[in-house]
């Protein structure tokens, strides 16, 4: 029987990354109960590479796609969560690249990711996958890792478009969604970057995966999930959720309630229970907390 192992590591990117990765986190379990997680929607596209067991996707966000087994996985922006299994044992580095980071760094916007989840082979070919894998799986330390897959990335920036990034306009209204922690009106966003909203409408479905309605919602989500999560990790127990709700710009709590089961699959008060009983593991899909 595997004597248990629970670790975890995180790290900023190389400065000249950061416009397109917001950071590493690595994961290593082994010896635990196996368990279902929820890989939940964020403002972050997700990668994915294992070190020591596939990565076992029971469900993805499109409840079409069928589930699957991953050596290297990288999925869009989605609007409903996934479902990663484990039977004990489960290991690996996640990338979380921003919206911009898909053409950067993948060659392809992100609208062509979004709700999907696909082999890294599949998007970058089996050199780029396998570059990308032997960067995680050869050091032997965290900081090692983050360190060779900085230089891969690197790489891969510098073999890609001169310019990556999209229209100033799509990047400022994307601050401005984030900054306002996604309570900024589609309306004032398009004003504020002097584009219709339909015109704004159509480059957020290609630069950024979703329209700017469905960026508020993810941000705004993950901005409340995310201060629920520290609350629990601080050990003061469930957070009050009707102050969380009007804290975070949701009506009152039924109102979060209802966006909860939308974007989680479940209740707010569901997935803070799982939180509590995991607080000190990290996820894939979820390092940051």
């Amino acid at each position: 029987m595997d004597e248990p192992v629970s670790e975890g590591a995180a790290a900023l990117p190389h400065p000249a990354l950061r416009p397109f990765v917001a950071h590493y986190a690595g994961y290593r379990e082994r010896g635990v109960a196996p368990a279902l997680h929820r890989g939940l929607p964020s403002p972050h596209l997700t990668m994915i590479l294992t070190l020591d067991d596939p990565l076992d996707m029971a469900a993805h966000p499109d409840p079409a796609q069928p589930g699957a087994r991953f050596d290297a996985l990288v999925g869009g922006l989605h609007t409903a969560p996934a479902t990663i299994r484990h039977d004990g044992r489960q290991s690996g580095v996640q990338v979380a690249l921003t919206p911009f980071g898909a053409r950067a760094l993948l060659g392809l916007p992100a609208g062509e990711l979004a709700m999907r989840d696909l082999d890294v082979d599949a998007v970058v070919g089996r050199a780029g996958a396998g570059d990308l894998l032997d960067a995680v799986r050869g050091p032997r330390t965290w900081a090692a890792r983050f360190a060779a897959l900085d230089a891969a990335l690197l790489r891969r920036l510098a073999a890609g478009p001169r310019d990556p990034l999209p229209p100033r306009q799509v990047r400022h209204a994307w601050r401005l969604l984030q900054a306002s922690g996604g309570r900024t009106d589609v309306a004032a966003l398009a004003a504020a970057v002097g584009w219709t909203p339909r015109h704004l409408a159509h480059r957020f479905g290609l630069d950024v995966g979703l329209s700017p309605k469905q960026a508020a919602r993810v941000v705004r989500f993950d901005r409340v999930r995310r201060a629920l999560q520290a609350g629990a990790a601080g050990g003061a127990g469930a957070p009050r959720l009707a102050d969380a709700a009007v804290a975070h710009g949701y009506y009152d709590q039924p109102h979060l309630d209802r966006e909860f089961r939308a974007l989680a699959g479940c209740a707010p008060s569901v997935w803070l229970a799982e939180e509590l009983r995991n607080v000190q593991v990290p996820h894939p899909g979820d390092p940051a907390g």
